[in-house]
């Protein structure tokens, strides 16, 4: 058998991003409530998830032209994953306010996001990078594919999203970007 560097690399990618699904999984949760949900795109999915950041990229203009920048960067990686959240609350009622309402009910009412999910998905996300650092998988957590993300319904009622793309190259393509 003979497996090139390019087929090797893919492979540990994937394998990665598998991993990475479990680091998020497996993360700490504040009051033990798991609201995470992750995927994995490659291929023609990715290419779906990229044409919708060039397309909220354009639609934004100069403010915007990250999305476009960062299309470019998850079209270097071999694979992109999703780690996203729920906008629920913990239902502590009146106890927390770190969200800035006074309760639970009325951040529900805002449709605000429970701190205690940010953190969460933080956390989780710092999990993940992590495993990739280790592993000398080249990654950037990315808001932009969140955004893109979301507008595409990819993880259905998770709707705060962020993005970890991966690469292996002799240097990064997350680095010297315009």
């Amino acid at each position: 058998m003979f497996i090139n560097s390019k087929k090797a690399e893919e492979s540990a990618i994937l394998n990665l991003a598998y991993s990475i699904c479990a680091a998020v999984r497996t993360a700490p949760k504040a009051c033990g409530t798991d609201q995470l949900e992750t995927a994995i795109l490659t291929g023609e999915g990715k290419g779906k998830l990229t044409a919708e950041m060039r397309k909220i990229g354009e639609a934004l203009g100069a403010s915007g032209s990250f999305f476009c920048r960062d299309a470019d960067n998850v079209d270097a990686s071999v694979a992109v994953v999703l780690a996203g959240a729920k906008y629920e609350t913990r239902g502590l009622g009146g106890i927390c306010k770190l969200c800035g309402f006074d309760g639970c009910g009325a951040s529900e009412k805002a449709g605000a996001a429970c701190v205690f999910t940010s953190m969460d998905l933080g956390i989780a996300l710092g999990s993940a990078v992590s495993l990739a650092a280790d592993n000398r998988i080249d990654n950037r957590i990315m808001f932009s594919i969140g955004q893109a993300a979301a507008k595409l319904g990819l993880l259905g009622e998770y709707k705060m999203i962020m993005g970890i793309p991966l690469s292996a190259s002799g240097k990064s393509v997350f680095y010297d970007r315009a």
